[in-house]
């Protein structure tokens, strides 16, 4: 085993690269500290550092000096892909100043909800690596199984991918900017550091192209899929929705091929899941019963567990922020679509809905003293309408819209006069829009907005493209009258639209990263 760095702060200029080199420390209750030379001795103390790399997911750090094990607000996995990928667009409005320098894109390189999106994405990624490496140590030094061992890596390397892959959706351009997806991405990171050399070879690594990152996230969901053998069964009744499953990176893989516009594979993908996963009756079902525990339904394929002892706290929850807080609400341009039926059971106000002072918030999310709720990462419905979009691209329209169906229509009042026919569109064209304002409504304050935003840049279907960042409601108050839907309102989107080919498209590339490896190349223009 490689030699422990035995304090946690090597240097400050290290910070951005090696945020996530401290790592062969557990911090997660009972256990904590636990360094390296010990941390992979005992089947116990293995299986805590992989609580410890969920953790890390769950909770992260927000400060340069990390004190206290549980002091991050939810980054990378834990809330902050749900904030930050809703109010990156425009369905959703910020009402105070707690997320104005993301809704408003007047972020800079040192920004702290960049920076540790960055940050705490590759302390996680670390974490996950030096899993791995200690993991293949241990099996072969016969302290676990070969088996236990690989359900292990299988969830480090399902982890590694799905958060190098949400790194590439802020920080690089989509897939398809440049022929063969040339152009930068983020670098990915293989190798555990925990030695100054390994700091000083890794500080140097450069980016991956966008295609190079695709290559190596669909490696890892590949071994990911064949490894892990946690709720491996299709029986649900065995599945753990809390931990990575092999389920988990076949859905993340029709994730990755819809932003890769790969539309066959997507449906590969996707049919590996039929009889593992069925949408619940009630569309509200995969957000109850969450609290302590993670979600149990037919739906969750993979959330992000929290307790009362383990959570993003009251500046990171998604209970407090969404709810208690009500820092960010939902945006007329969303709540007075048409296509959104007055109706719908997804507009339910104490189930759905919760509002204040006339104003809409979520109420996916409830626990606001205990903040336990889970995060909910992946669910069935997205693989369905994942498929519903591939086959409509395809031209599978009849199947397509059947899809699309059976996600919306149980929300409906009555779907037999209100369900999507063949009357509802024309084209290929117009069906694939019907779904894509699906995934708008259906997965509102889910964080799944700016992916989409991001891979629909320039898409060939002109009429469902997006051009950058859509223009936006003022940030702030919002007035009542916005939600009244029996009477007339003017929308206004003061916060203009941002193009694609303005540099604020990208969050730029942390500053205390670039001064460790300015080699990597700053996003242009910052």
């Amino acid at each position: 085993m490689k030699n422990i760095i035995k304090t946690i702060l090597l240097s400050a200029a290290v910070l951005g690269m090696s945020a996530c080199t401290e790592e062969k420390i557990v911090d997660l209750k009972p256990i904590n500290n636990i360094l390296s030379p010990d941390a992979f001795t005992t089947p116990t103390l293995i299986a805590t550092y992989m609580n410890g790399v969920y953790n890390a997911a769950a909770v992260g750090q927000y400060n340069a000096v990390p004190t206290s094990p549980n002091g991050g607000r939810g980054y990378i996995w834990g809330a902050a892909f749900v904030e930050q990928g809703e109010t990156r667009g425009e369905d959703v409005v910020n009402m105070q100043t707690f997320y104005e320098l993301t809704y408003r894109s007047t972020y800079d390189p040192t920004t702290a909800n960049n920076v540790y999106y960055w940050v705490d994405g590759y302390r996680l990624i670390n974490r996950c690596n030096l899993m791995i490496e200690g993991t293949n140590e241990a099996v072969s030094k016969g302290v676990i199984t070969k088996a236990i061992g690989d359900n292990y890596i299988g969830q480090c390397k399902f982890l590694r991918a799905i958060t190098h892959l949400e790194l590439l959706t802020y920080f690089a351009r989509p897939y398809h900017f440049t022929a063969g997806a040339t152009h930068p991405g983020v670098p990915y990171r293989e190798v555990g550091v925990n030695t100054f050399e390994e700091i000083n070879s890794e500080s140097a690594k450069p980016r991956n192209t966008v295609a190079e990152c695709y290559d190596k996230i669909l490696a890892d969901l590949n071994d990911a899929e064949a490894l892990i053998t946690t709720g491996s069964s299709a029986t649900f009744s065995s599945r753990v929705i809390g931990r990575a499953s092999k389920w988990a990176a076949i859905a993340f893989k029709t994730r990755l091929y819809l932003q890769k516009r790969d539309w066959p594979n997507v449906l590969v993908e996707g049919a590996k899941l039929n009889g593992a996963f069925a949408l619940t009756v009630d569309p509200y079902a995969p957000f109850q019963g969450t609290t302590g525990t993670a979600p149990s339904n037919s739906e969750s394929i993979f959330s992000i567990q929290h307790s009362a002892i383990s959570n993003p706290t009251v500046n990171g929850a998604l209970a407090p922020i969404l709810k208690d807080r009500a820092l960010v609400c939902i945006s007329p341009i969303l709540w007075r679509d048409a296509q959104w039926l007055a109706d719908d059971k997804r507009r339910e106000d104490g189930k759905f809905i919760y509002t204040a002072s006339g104003v809409k918030y979520t109420n996916k999310y409830t626990d606001v003293t205990n903040r336990t709720d889970a995060a909910p990462v992946i669910r069935y419905a997205e693989v369905v309408l994942n498929m519903a979009e591939a086959n409509a691209r395809l031209g599978n329209l009849a199947t397509a819209l059947t899809l699309l169906n059976s996600v919306r229509d149980r929300s409906l009042a009555n779907p037999a006069t209100q369900s999507y026919t063949t009357a509802s569109y024309a084209t290929n064209a117009d069906l694939v829009a019907l779904i894509l304002k699906e995934r708008r409504i259906e997965f509102l304050q889910e964080g799944r907005r700016w992916t989409d935003i991001h891979r629909l840049i320039n898409d060939p279907i002109t009429s469902v493209a997006t051009n950058g960042i859509p223009a936006k409601v003022a940030n702030g108050s919002v007035p009542a009258a916005a939600f009244v839907l029996s009477t007339p309102y003017t929308i206004t989107t003061p916060i203009a639209a941002i193009p694609a080919s303005d540099r604020r498209f990208l969050w730029p590339l942390p500053q205390l990263e670039m001064n460790t490896n300015p080699g990597l190349g700053q996003n242009p223009d910052w």
